[in-house]
């Protein structure tokens, strides 16, 4: 249902600036065949890869809704809002962290170890849903795929409908010495072949570890905890390796901590209703 809804509102935008960027009319038919595949996905009977597939899915779908930003943002042919969020910045913090972060503190193991963070962000996402099917913990992988997409999902609608480009795209790229590693010319390369502009705020990176890291927390302590480091450098290093903004970063925290919240109360509420039909005796 949330790659349902997700898909409605994606067609009924790309309907509006279809006119402007003829290419939207490829993600519209996308959209039919999303909602054709989540119908087909909901049929039983499915064997055991089927069903496998059927958990995961969602989430592989994400690798087409993402690029999909750029085409309906036309290719940069929107408004950005990163004179607003600069200006919250400037207030906030008096400067601009993201831009002068890396030059008051130079470093080229924190570049290294930041970066490496940065890209840390593919594993983080799957780690969960991997680790739970392999291990047999359907209903944990389960979960970790509703709380990772539904994260995404969220940050895809405030893309389309507040775009920021980030430091990425409106600063100039940092000293030639600071992305010499290894990590630096990887994540570069990587954000030149598939980055979405307009995609900054909130960080998507932020928010998708952290709710990733909280459902590992869910189903097993000890793979939350192995996730949590690296989560915690990825937050840093969004803003420290010139990726986005202080403020993008604080909102997708502020946006994980809320999804996780509504998630679990919403899994609550649902264990309650189910209750007394666990414990009524047979009739």
């Amino acid at each position: 249902w949330m790659l349902v809804g997700y898909a409605a509102f994606v067609s009924g935008l790309g309907t509006v600036r279809l006119a402007r960027q003829p290419a939207i009319a490829w993600v519209l038919l996308a959209n039919a065949l999303i909602v054709l595949l989540v119908l087909l996905a909901a049929r039983e009977p499915m064997g055991r890869l089927g069903r496998a597939l059927r958990e995961i899915y969602p989430v592989v779908l994400l690798s087409a809704l993402y690029p999909a930003l750029d085409i309906l943002n036309n290719f940069g042919g929107v408004t950005v809002h990163d004179r607003a969020v600069q200006h919250w910045e400037q207030t906030l913090f008096g400067s601009e962290p993201s831009r002068v972060w890396w030059q008051h503190a130079p470093s080229v193991f924190w570049s290294t170890v930041l970066h490496t963070a940065y890209l840390a962000y593919y594993p983080i996402i799957v780690a969960p849903i991997l680790v739970f099917l392999v291990t047999g913990r359907e209903l944990a992988a389960r979960r970790a795929v509703r709380w990772i997409l539904s994260t995404f999902l969220a940050c895809y609608v405030v893309f389309l409908a507040f775009p920021v480009a980030g430091p990425y795209y409106e600063f100039p790229r940092p000293a030639a010495w600071f992305v010499a590693n290894p990590a630096a010319r990887l994540v570069y390369a990587t954000l030149a072949r598939g980055s979405a502009y307009g995609a900054a705020f909130p960080s998507s990176h932020v928010a998708a570890a952290v709710v990733a890291t909280a459902a590992a927390f869910a189903g097993s302590r000890t793979l939350g905890w192995i996730l949590l480091l690296p989560t915690a450098l990825l937050t840093v290093g969004v803003v420290y390796c010139q990726m986005h903004y202080v403020v993008d970063a604080v909102a997708g925290l502020l946006l994980g901590g809320v999804v996780v919240g509504l998630w679990v109360r919403a899994e609550r509420n649902d264990e309650s209703r189910e209750a007394p039909w666990r414990d009524s005796p047979a009739s």
